[in-house]
């Protein structure tokens, strides 16, 4: 895992109350399957749906901002319990806006996960980012956090449990 301070990581977890995700890259490899039926295949680590599990345990709400839309992704968010999923979003930021603005968070309570390019502006705005270890440079230069596993390998697991030490 990489940082640049873990004093001043810690400080930010622990004000953390949402965690939002993407999905590409982040719960998934970013890879897309698609069938000889038109379907989309998507694979999630089991890991990551405990993480989630667990988190939501904690009290801290889990959501997803993607810029994709995938039946797959509503499906895992349905067996996940998690309620805030906004698929085929161009501008995570409203999207984020909009969120805040529903569950009364700053952005110091939120963490988000991104790993490209479109995340960036959310990624700046949030009060803890993290991303993956296959991430795009551009979003590794200016994550809070960079994960040792990569995206749809147990990355978001990752990140959860620092959250989580960081409240016990």
């Amino acid at each position: 895992m990489a940082f640049n301070n873990i004093a001043n990581l810690k400080e930010k977890a622990i004000n953390i109350k949402f965690l939002l995700l993407d999905v590409d890259g982040i719960l998934t490899d970013g890879k897309i399957i698609i069938d000889s039926y038109g379907n989309e295949l998507k694979s999630f680590h089991i890991q990551d749906g405990h993480g989630i599990f667990l988190i939501k345990s904690s009290g801290i709400e889990v959501g997803i901002i993607s810029g994709r839309y995938s039946r797959a992704v509503e499906y895992r968010a349905k067996e996940l319990n998690i309620e805030e999923v906004h698929q085929g979003v161009r501008d995570k930021v409203k999207i984020y806006e909009e969120i805040k603005a529903k569950y009364k968070l700053s952005d110091e309570a939120v963490a988000f996960m991104g790993d490209d390019l479109i995340d960036i502006p959310l990624l700046r705005k949030v009060g803890f980012s993290a991303t993956t270890a296959d991430a795009v440079n551009e979003v590794k230069e200016i994550a809070d956090m960079i994960t040792e596993r990569k995206g749809g390998e147990g990355a978001v697991r990752e990140v959860i449990d620092f959250i989580l030490k960081t409240m016990s």
